[in-house]
């Protein structure tokens, strides 16, 4: 199960920061989400809450740009973020070919996962950009859920993770996607996902998380060889 630091190693550094993403990089994390929104002066912001009005406030975040750049050779999920029932809504989705061509700038294709919980967003991605990844980010990943995801050519869902069971990931293998969830920092939940077969988990805590699952060396264990 591939570990992908939620909003970096966001236990670590504040969460979307250049620090958090670095740092989910030396803990040996597979990879990383962020959350990306458009400002409106054209500039692609890397935050969760929505854009504060002040131009100036803007100033505080990092750009897009500059977190693909801190993120190494690391698998990036970027969460497109433009909801309906959110102030900014851009119905005609202008963030994602302004995304699409900054991950173009950075690397591998196969590196990018574009997620969204918005249906209309996430499916103008993959009109833009068939040869990336995307995923539709959902609370329960219900059958006609995974149907539709997979009927409409998206590699993945992201649902919540309580939510989640040996059905669930099942169904979605069945169907030909992966099932990549989020977000957990219990070590023996990560276990039991791994168990059954979840492709990836959003944490919190990286090095929790590969620990957990065998692929870090506790301190602790590697000082008591040196005993």
């Amino acid at each position: 199960m591939l570990v992908i630091g939620h909003r970096g190693a966001s236990a670590a550094a504040p969460e979307n920061s250049i620090r958090a993403f670095e740092f989910a990089d030396k803990m040996g994390a597979d990879g990383v989400e962020l959350d990306v929104r458009l400002a409106p002066d054209g500039r692609l912001i890397v935050k969760h809450d929505p854009l504060p009005t002040e131009p100036a406030a803007l100033d505080g975040y990092p750009v897009l740009s500059d977190v693909l750049a801190a993120c190494g050779d690391m698998l990036v999920n970027v969460e497109i973020k433009n909801s309906d029932d959110e102030a900014g809504y851009d119905s005609t989705v202008a963030v994602a070919e302004l995304a699409i061509a900054e991950m173009r700038h950075h690397g591998d294709p196969s590196r990018w996962i574009i997620s969204s919980f918005d249906w209309a967003t996430i499916h103008r991605c993959r009109e833009l950009a068939p040869d990336l990844m995307t995923a539709y980010l959902v609370t329960n990943a219900t059958p006609e859920v995974i149907e539709r995801t997979a009927a409409a050519g998206h590699a993945a869902v992201h649902p919540w993770e309580p939510t989640i069971d040996q059905a669930m990931v099942d169904r979605c293998h069945g169907a030909g996607i992966a099932i990549n969830t989020w977000t957990c920092n219990d070590p023996e939940r990560l276990q039991e996902l791994a168990a059954i077969g979840v492709d990836g988990a959003c944490t919190d805590v990286p090095d929790v998380a590969l620990m957990a699952l065998g692929r870090r060396i506790s301190p602790a264990a590697l000082w008591g060889t040196r005993a």
